[in-house]
C-alpha cells in the first residue's frame, strides 16, 4: 500500500470472504433518503433487493417467487442496507450492533413463511458481524411492496 491508500475494513473483508461487494446506494424511488443518523444510530429506509439497479424477481412470495429465492433476496436487501449505512458513517467497522431488522414480505394470501424469508437478512448479518449482528426483528407479510418487489428490509444500526 502507498501512503494514500487505506486498508479495507474488517467488515468489508468479511463481506468479500462471503463473495459480497457493497453496491452503490440505490437512488430513492420517492421522497426520502436511504439512511439518516440520529445520535449513535443509523436508521435505513426500506431497501429493495436491487442488483445492478434492477429487481431480479417480482411478485408475491408463495406464488410468483419461491421462499428460497425470497430468502436470498432478503440477504440482498440487507447488503443494500449496509451500503446505505456505510454511505452515512464512512466505515462499517464503526458498527457496534445491528439493533433491529424489519422485513416485509409481499405474500400470497396462503403464504405464512415470512420469518424464514427474513432469515436471509438476519443470517447474513450474523455471518458478517458475529454477536454484534444478533438483533431484534419483525417479519411482516404485506399485500404489495414498491415496484412489485417480493421483499424489503430496513435496519437500525448502532455505531461509534
Amino acid at each position: 500500500m502507498t501512503g494514500t491508500e487505506t486498508a479495507p475494513s474488517a467488515v468489508e473483508a468479511r463481506l468479500s470472504e462471503l463473495g459480497i461487494t457493497l453496491p452503490a446506494v440505490a437512488a430513492p424511488v420517492a421522497s426520502y433518503v436511504p439512511a439518516v443518523i440520529s445520535g449513535t444510530f443509523v436508521y435505513t429506509s426500506g431497501q429493495l433487493p436491487f442488483i445492478d439497479g434492477k429487481l431480479p424477481a417480482t411478485g408475491k412470495v408463495g406464488a410468483a417467487v419461491d421462499a428460497d429465492t425470497a430468502q436470498s433476496l432478503a440477504a440482498t436487501c440487507a447488503v443494500n442496507a449496509l451500503a446505505a449505512v456505510k454511505e452515512r458513517i464512512g466505515d462499517l467497522d464503526r458498527v457496534t450492533r445491528i439493533v433491529k431488522v424489519v422485513g416485509f414480505v409481499a405474500s400470497d394470501p396462503a403464504f405464512t413463511g415470512q420469518p424464514a424469508v427474513i432469515n436471509g437478512a438476519s443470517n447474513l448479518l450474523g455471518e458478517v458481524f458475529g454477536d454484534a449482528g444478533v438483533h431484534a426483528r419483525s417479519a411482516v407479510g404485506v399485500a404489495v411492496l414498491p415496484l412489485d418487489a417480493p421483499v424489503e428490509v430496513e435496519m437500525i444500526v448502532e455505531f461509534v
